[in-house]
């Protein structure tokens, strides 16, 4: 979710440079930004602790003239070493995630069930407190097609619709049932779609090799390219339905159509996609929801309500709308 926020401070300020600190995971994300540069973050081993922040201060302070720092996260890592920037004279500012706000949203009794600040928005405040002019446009792609892997050439070239489906996400409260995708997935697969499944781990890609066998036009993605190359998979989607998950993000950068499954979180938290409509959510109204921020809190009614009233129609007519 940075990177929008990231590409429309470099267009808007000609003579800003930045420079991305994150998991080196991350770097394909950044590598078509101009004047945005990316230094890979090693958390498990040489950045690991405090002694490891400080290492990737010292890393940073050699290899750049920083005028400020902006700490998109706010976690005891970020904290630590922009206290190393701020004693150095460097001025920091740091992201309001509205913890209040969001407990208010989320709590069992008296919610108070209203849209939040956006994430994006969170992010361009930092920015903003640092000085910089910005104003969130997101009415063009933040980038634009990439070319596919030339081993799904043919695939992409069958004139069929595209579909990608991203069943997984980090909780369980976040996940559509296993059983009714796979329900979605065959009814869409037997329509003349095609449909390309994303996953990451061991565990999720052998589920989904499992589909890809059992289901015709079916081909799972999953631990078969890498993350670059998913991208350019990705940007060529004709839709992307996913969970409340990175995928739903991914796709958003470039501007392909997200039908988006949500249960115990709500798009009121400000997790929704760059430039999604509103109308592409699938979701059930429910005095509970929702529940937590990120959907790390198990289900207090027992019974996953808020997925398992989702019907497999509800979701294959909301990809067919589009």
């Amino acid at each position: 979710m940075t990177v929008p926020v990231i590409k429309n401070a470099l267009e808007q300020n000609p003579n800003l440079q930045i420079t991305v600190v994150s998991n080196a995971f991350m770097q394909p994300l950044f590598e078509g930004l101009e004047r945005c540069y990316f230094h890979p973050a090693y958390l498990n081993n040489k950045h690991k602790g405090a002694a490891g922040m400080y290492r990737l201060y010292k890393e940073l302070k050699a290899a750049h003239q920083f005028d400020t720092v902006a700490d998109f996260h706010d976690v005891l890592r970020s904290k630590l070493l922009r206290f190393f920037f701020k004693l150095s004279g460097i001025a920091t500012a740091f992201i309001d995630k509205g913890r209040q706000e969001k407990k208010g949203l989320t709590r069992k009794e008296n919610k108070i069930f209203q849209q939040l600040t956006c994430t994006h928005e969170r992010y361009a405040q930092v920015l903003r407190t640092n000085g910089i002019k910005l104003v969130l446009k997101n009415d063009l792609p933040v980038y634009s097609e990439l070319t596919v892997p030339d081993a799904l050439e043919t695939i992409f070239s069958t004139g069929k619709k595209i579909i990608g489906i991203a069943p997984f996400a980090q909780h369980r409260e976040k996940m559509y049932p296993l059983e009714k995708m796979k329900t979605v997935v065959t009814l869409l697969a037997s329509q003349n779609n095609t449909i390309l499944l994303f996953g990451g781990g061991a565990g999720e890609a052998a589920i989904l090799q499992q589909w890809e066998t059992e289901i015709p036009s079916v081909y799972n993605m999953a631990g078969k390219y890498s993350f670059k190359e998913e991208l350019a998979i990705i940007s060529n989607l004709h839709t992307m339905v996913s969970m409340d998950s990175a995928n739903m993000h991914l796709a958003s950068l470039y501007a392909v159509p997200v039908v988006s499954v949500w249960g115990a979180t709500h798009p009121f938290a400000g997790f929704y996609g760059w430039g999604q409509r509103l109308e592409n959510i699938v979701s059930v109204n429910l005095s509970c929801r929702p529940c937590s921020v990120f959907g790390n809190k198990p289900c207090w009614r027992g019974d996953h309500a808020c997925m398992m009233q989702i019907g497999e129609e509800m979701v294959i007519d909301k990809i067919k709308s589009l």
